[in-house]
């Protein structure tokens, strides 16, 4: 029966759809799909890092720290999340990579929902953005 509702728990549903639990990657019949935002639930063991840096993006991002020590890394400044509930929000037009420095669990809201940012073996993603490796400042905020 579908009545508008999911229910479920963030880690289980989380690693079936590689952390994500709404977009507009999911059904058009589940009450998870969303054109508006989507919503991640990143479990990163300790050393974990994006593959490459998203350059080109288009959407604007809030990212929270549940557990752990997670270093979001945008261009000419490098921001440390330490202590649960540290944030950091970037706008449409930053780039941005990052790395676990512990084991981390995040909460990732981005807006709004578009295709086109799963990095591919070629460093490609799906819609042609193009990913490249990067390094930024050491500065570190919380």
């Amino acid at each position: 029966m579908n009545d508008g509702v999911y229910v479920g728990n963030a880690g289980e549903d989380a690693a079936l759809d590689r952390g994500w639990l709404l977009g507009h990657f999911k059904d058009g019949s589940d009450p998870r799909h969303s054109e508006a935002l989507e919503i991640k639930w990143g479990v990163h063991p300790e050393g974990d890092e994006r593959a490459q840096w998203v350059t080109g993006e288009e959407r604007t991002a809030l990212l929270v720290l549940i557990s752990g020590r997670f270093r979001v890394e945008l261009p000419g400044r490098s921001v440390l999340l330490a202590r649960q509930g540290d944030y950091v929000v970037w706008g449409r037009g930053v780039d941005h990579s990052w790395f676990a420095e512990e084991a981390s669990v995040v909460l990732t809201v981005r807006w709004p929902s578009i295709p086109g940012y799963q990095v591919t073996d070629e460093g490609e993603s799906a819609s042609g953005h193009h990913h490249s490796c990067g390094t930024a400042a050491s500065t570190v905020a919380s």
